[in-house]
């Protein structure tokens, strides 16, 4: 007996059967007799029972396994891992609700990316036939650009509905942008742009939201290419209300910093801890105000090896309001972090000489760049005449304001008063970036149209929620030191299953080093022979 699921493309209502399976004598073949049970529940995915049913048969009712129908012997170690790692995180019970039809064919698509990311999709169909997954059967090439096309933004949105709020809210959620270039010349939001590595290419931008402690990514949006990071925080608020999120608390690094930002994560009532530039005129004040004592013992933290200070400010809260025509003015509580590393400073005073060497070279030889303009005036004085010819001065004062702030940075928040606590929030921030890398690494740009980018790149979303907890146990359980993630997951790959008509499925042999690694990951082991 099975349960079998059929979605009616007339009214769009998924209705449940229950299959019995059964041998037609006059036919000499297998056939099957459907019974409806009831209907797809589209917000929970649960099963409506048909109201012909009685009430003893309601409780009663139990869908049971689909029975193989052929012998296969697949490898199934990763795969199980994925599947155990999407249950512990309700990743297939939220793709189930939104995506009924669907699901199995996201997860599968998934798992082939995270397993053989240097592979073009069309060879899913050979990983396949050799492989357990959840939808179990081939996805041809020539469909994966239709699949991701019907994969749509409402469900999506949805997904991240659900995922949001099974995050913990009393917790840090992380925030940054990547850059991710491309060949295709049908997407709209491609723009050329110079991304972190300084590479002028046209891109898109991906900003992402994922829990601080957790490490695991629930949101993402999708961005032109050539947007500033500062410039995407404002349409961050939007999708927050709109996605009806709930005590938030933001960590950003600098490159989101302004006042209209600030203003508005006052406004919207969040909690952040963001990075502050040291050019700024309150930070500049804070630091030469610490600077005197900051370097004594008692301000010293052994845990991040260097010195911190803290100081209450009142944030200028400015905010226009149009409907009324008005502004309106107010102070803001907020605390101020100020923190002085040494090796930082002569790590910052060496490269900074070295630049102004560079320059130095380039003024004298008169090979100069227009992007350095600013750098000469401010730093040099240039005097040309007939005899001597061109003479570089430095500009010590210009040299001695710069080289003062070495080695400081600083931290703005409206919730965090200690400092030792938000630089540790703060620098938790960095496996957003490691996380990107994980996505870029996996994502192949060529797509033939912007609607089959959009379920791609969902896709691969789901794959990186996976890799981002694989990422976060390895990192807990010190198993970078021997593994890679690709190694360590070639290790559970090569646990084999056998599926036979009748029986229920039978894992190979399986190490006790395999089970210890399960066991790691927080997964229960199967069962082996």
């Amino acid at each position: 007996m099975a349960i079998v699921y059929v979605n009616n493309k007339k009214n769009g209502v998924t209705y449940v059967y229950e299959s019995t399976d059964y041998w037609d004598k006059e036919k000499k073949q297998s056939r099957s007799k459907r019974v409806c049970i009831g209907k797809l529940d589209p917000a929970t995915g649960e099963i409506i029972p048909s109201k012909r049913l009685t009430s003893e048969s309601k409780e009663n009712f139990k869908p049971g396994p689909v029975p193989f129908l052929q012998a296969k012997h697949l490898y199934c170690g990763a795969t199980y891992l994925f599947d155990k790692i999407s249950d512990k995180l309700d990743i297939t019970d939220d793709l189930r609700k939104c995506f009924p039809d669907s699901y199995k064919k996201i997860q599968s698509i998934a798992y082939y990316l995270i397993l053989e990311d240097s592979n073009p999709l069309y060879r899913f169909s050979k990983w396949a036939a050799i492989h357990k997954h959840p939808y179990g059967k081939d996805i041809p090439s020539q469909r994966s650009s239709e699949f991701f096309s019907s994969i749509s933004e409402d469900d999506r949105e949805r997904f991240f509905r659900l995922q949001g709020r099974r995050r913990a809210e009393r917790k840090y959620w992380a925030y940054d942008i990547t850059s991710l270039s491309t060949y295709s010349e049908c997407l709209q939001q491609a723009r050329y742009g110079v991304n972190k590595e300084q590479d002028i290419l046209e891109q898109i931008n991906l900003a992402l939201l994922f829990g601080e402690q957790s490490g695991i990514p629930f949101y993402y949006r999708k961005l032109p290419g050539n947007i500033s990071d500062v410039n995407t925080v404002r349409n961050l608020l939007s999708d927050i209300d709109f996605l009806e999120y709930k005590k938030i608390k933001l960590v950003m690094d600098r490159g989101f910093y302004s006042e209209e930002n600030i203003n508005n994560m006052y406004h919207h009532h969040l909690k952040f801890l963001i990075g502050a530039k040291t050019t700024l005129k309150y930070v500049k004040a804070a630091i030469d105000k610490a600077r005197s004592t900051i370097g004594n013992w008692k301000h010293f933290d052994p845990n991040h090896n260097l010195y911190i200070s803290t100081s209450s400010i009142s944030w200028k809260y400015s905010k226009q309001r149009p409907y009324k025509g008005d502004t309106v003015n107010g102070d803001r509580r907020a605390y101020l972090h100020i923190y002085f590393d040494k090796e930082r400073e002569t790590a910052e005073s060496r490269k900074f000489s070295m630049f102004l060497l560079k320059l130095k070279e380039e003024l004298e030889s008169g090979k100069t760049t227009q992007e350095h303009d600013s750098q000469y005036r401010k730093y040099f004085e240039v005097i040309s005449t007939p005899k001597r010819g061109v003479k570089v001065l430095p500009k010590q004062d210009a040299i001695d304001e710069t080289v003062k702030n070495h080695g400081y940075f600083a931290l703005l928040s409206n919730d965090v008063k200690d400092p030792a606590e938000a630089l540790a929030l703060y620098r938790s921030k960095d496996l957003v970036e490691k996380t990107f890398g994980n996505l870029k690494e996996r994502l192949t740009m060529e797509v033939s149209s912007e609607l089959s980018l959009d379920g791609k790149l969902f896709v691969e979303f789901i794959a990186l929620i996976i890799l981002s907890y694989l990422k976060k146990m390895m990192q807990e359980n010190n198993l970078f030191r021997k593994y890679t993630i690709l190694s360590i997951l070639d290790e559970f790959d090569v646990i084999d299953c056998y599926e036979q008509p009748g029986c229920d499925l039978r894992f190979g042999e399986i190490t006790n080093r395999q089970k210890e690694l399960y066991t790691l990951f927080g997964i229960t082991p199967p069962s082996s022979l």
